[in-house]
Protein backbone atom coordinates (compact mmCIF):
# COMPACT_ATOMS: atom_id res chain seq x y z
CA UNK A 1 0.00 0.00 0.00
CA UNK A 2 2.95 2.32 0.64
CA UNK A 3 6.69 2.23 0.16
CA UNK A 4 7.29 3.42 3.73
CA UNK A 5 7.26 1.37 6.90
CA UNK A 6 4.08 -0.35 7.97
CA UNK A 7 1.89 1.80 10.22
CA UNK A 8 2.04 1.04 13.93
CA UNK A 9 -1.28 0.62 15.73
CA UNK A 10 -1.04 1.54 19.39
CA UNK A 11 -3.71 -0.20 21.47
CA UNK A 12 -5.04 1.71 24.44
CA UNK A 13 -5.17 -0.15 27.75
CA UNK A 14 -8.88 -0.88 27.38
CA UNK A 15 -8.14 -3.31 24.52
CA UNK A 16 -6.02 -5.56 26.71
CA UNK A 17 -2.56 -7.06 26.38
CA UNK A 18 -3.15 -10.46 24.79
CA UNK A 19 -6.23 -11.40 22.76
CA UNK A 20 -6.70 -8.35 20.55
CA UNK A 21 -2.98 -7.60 20.01
CA UNK A 22 -2.21 -11.25 19.21
CA UNK A 23 -5.02 -11.58 16.66
CA UNK A 24 -4.05 -8.32 14.95
CA UNK A 25 -0.36 -9.28 14.82
CA UNK A 26 -1.28 -12.70 13.43
CA UNK A 27 -3.09 -10.84 10.62
CA UNK A 28 0.09 -8.94 9.76
CA UNK A 29 -0.49 -5.64 11.54
CA UNK A 30 2.24 -3.95 13.56
CA UNK A 31 0.85 -3.49 17.07
CA UNK A 32 2.14 -1.85 20.24
CA UNK A 33 0.38 -2.23 23.58
CA UNK A 34 0.04 0.60 26.06
CA UNK A 35 1.24 -1.37 29.09
CA UNK A 36 4.54 -2.07 27.32
CA UNK A 37 5.29 1.66 27.17
CA UNK A 38 3.47 3.53 29.94
CA UNK A 39 2.61 3.22 33.63
CA UNK A 40 -1.07 2.54 34.41
CA UNK A 41 -1.59 6.05 35.81
CA UNK A 42 -0.09 7.92 32.85
CA UNK A 43 -2.43 10.78 31.88
CA UNK A 44 -3.97 10.46 28.42
CA UNK A 45 -2.44 13.74 27.26
CA UNK A 46 1.07 12.41 28.09
CA UNK A 47 0.83 9.15 26.17
CA UNK A 48 -1.04 10.84 23.29
CA UNK A 49 1.93 13.20 22.92
CA UNK A 50 4.44 10.35 22.83
CA UNK A 51 2.37 8.24 20.43
CA UNK A 52 1.86 11.26 18.17
CA UNK A 53 5.57 12.04 18.21
CA UNK A 54 6.32 8.46 17.18
CA UNK A 55 3.82 8.66 14.31
CA UNK A 56 1.78 5.72 15.61
CA UNK A 57 -1.99 5.37 15.21
CA UNK A 58 -4.12 4.99 18.34
CA UNK A 59 -6.87 2.38 18.62
CA UNK A 60 -9.18 2.87 21.60
CA UNK A 61 -12.59 2.04 23.04
CA UNK A 62 -12.70 5.33 24.96
CA UNK A 63 -15.83 6.93 23.48
CA UNK A 64 -15.71 9.68 26.11
CA UNK A 65 -13.03 11.41 24.05
CA UNK A 66 -15.84 13.28 22.31
CA UNK A 67 -16.56 15.04 25.63
CA UNK A 68 -12.98 15.61 26.78
CA UNK A 69 -11.58 18.80 25.36
CA UNK A 70 -8.09 18.09 26.81
CA UNK A 71 -7.79 14.81 24.93
CA UNK A 72 -9.13 16.28 21.70
CA UNK A 73 -6.61 19.12 22.08
CA UNK A 74 -3.81 16.57 22.56
CA UNK A 75 -4.92 14.67 19.44
CA UNK A 76 -4.79 17.95 17.53
CA UNK A 77 -1.53 19.32 19.00
CA UNK A 78 0.40 16.09 18.50
CA UNK A 79 -1.06 15.15 15.09
CA UNK A 80 -2.54 11.88 16.28
CA UNK A 81 -4.46 9.55 14.00
CA UNK A 82 -7.02 7.87 16.26
CA UNK A 83 -9.39 4.98 15.57
CA UNK A 84 -12.31 4.79 17.99
CA UNK A 85 -13.93 1.37 18.24
CA UNK A 86 -17.65 1.85 18.77
CA UNK A 87 -18.95 -0.55 21.43
CA UNK A 88 -21.98 -2.71 20.81
CA UNK A 89 -24.07 -4.91 23.05
CA UNK A 90 -22.24 -8.12 23.90
CA UNK A 91 -18.92 -6.96 22.45
CA UNK A 92 -15.78 -8.79 23.57
CA UNK A 93 -12.08 -8.75 22.80
CA UNK A 94 -12.64 -11.31 20.05
CA UNK A 95 -15.40 -9.13 18.60
CA UNK A 96 -13.22 -6.03 18.68
CA UNK A 97 -10.39 -7.88 16.95
CA UNK A 98 -12.84 -9.19 14.32
CA UNK A 99 -14.18 -5.67 13.68
CA UNK A 100 -10.64 -4.31 13.26
CA UNK A 101 -9.73 -7.13 10.90
CA UNK A 102 -12.87 -6.53 8.81
CA UNK A 103 -11.80 -2.87 8.67
CA UNK A 104 -8.12 -3.62 7.97
CA UNK A 105 -8.07 -2.29 4.39
CA UNK A 106 -9.90 0.89 5.35
CA UNK A 107 -7.63 1.43 8.35
CA UNK A 108 -4.50 1.03 6.24
CA UNK A 109 -5.93 3.32 3.57
CA UNK A 110 -6.61 6.06 6.14
CA UNK A 111 -3.10 5.80 7.57
CA UNK A 112 -1.77 6.71 4.13
CA UNK A 113 -4.39 9.07 2.73
CA UNK A 114 -5.82 11.00 5.68
CA UNK A 115 -3.78 13.91 7.00
CA UNK A 116 -3.41 13.90 10.75
CA UNK A 117 -4.87 14.73 13.17
CA UNK A 118 -8.06 12.75 12.75
CA UNK A 119 -10.50 10.62 14.69
CA UNK A 120 -12.27 7.83 12.80
CA UNK A 121 -14.95 5.51 14.16
CA UNK A 122 -14.71 1.76 13.58
CA UNK A 123 -17.95 -0.22 13.82
CA UNK A 124 -18.54 -3.88 14.59
CA UNK A 125 -19.33 -4.68 10.96
CA UNK A 126 -15.97 -3.27 9.83
CA UNK A 127 -17.25 0.08 8.57
CA UNK A 128 -14.94 3.03 9.18
CA UNK A 129 -16.13 6.62 9.12
CA UNK A 130 -14.11 9.75 9.58
CA UNK A 131 -15.55 11.60 12.57
CA UNK A 132 -13.17 14.53 13.06
CA UNK A 133 -10.41 15.64 10.71
CA UNK A 134 -7.88 18.41 10.31
CA UNK A 135 -9.49 21.75 9.65
CA UNK A 136 -8.10 25.24 9.19
CA UNK A 137 -5.21 25.95 11.53
CA UNK A 138 -4.96 22.29 12.53
CA UNK A 139 -8.30 22.29 14.37
CA UNK A 140 -10.42 19.15 14.48
CA UNK A 141 -13.75 19.47 12.70
CA UNK A 142 -16.52 17.24 11.42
Amino acid sequence: MTDGPDPVFFLDRNLGRKTVPTLLRDAGLVVEVMDDHFAPDTPDEVWLEEVGNRGWFVVTLDEKIRYRRGEQDAVRRFDVGLFLLVRWKGSTGLGYAAALLKAKKALLRLTVRQERPFIAKVYGDGRVSLWLKRGAGGTLRR
